[in-house]
């Protein structure tokens, strides 16, 4: 018999969650009219990092979490909770959809 699952369990989400690039995009580049080249270079990391991250080509990595995380004082967990939610959220609507 299996367990009931709750409203808070990741299997039972219709949806993939976001992908911390448009988290990145819509929360704190564009209100802070920032470009992708521009937190690059403060970062010190190469342009494409950032742009194929906001266009969710990429993925975050433990690396950009910390540097994230201390540009915009947030938390390294916060950036890698995002990218494992959207991760198992793609996992589940691609089980449920087979």
């Amino acid at each position: 018999m299996a367990a009931r699952k709750s409203p808070n369990d990741v299997r039972v989400m219709t949806r993939v969650s976001t992908h911390p690039g448009e988290m990145l995009q819509a929360e704190f580049l564009q209100p802070l009219g920032l470009s992708a080249s521009a937190l690059a270079r403060e970062l010190g990391i190469p342009g494409n990092r950032i742009t194929e991250l906001i266009a969710g080509r990429r993925g975050m990595t433990a690396d950009t979490a910390l540097r994230l995380a201390d540009k915009f004082e947030t938390t390294p967990e916060f950036w890698m909770n995002l990218q494992a939610l959207h991760d198992l959220t793609r996992a589940v609507v691609a089980r449920n959809a087979a």
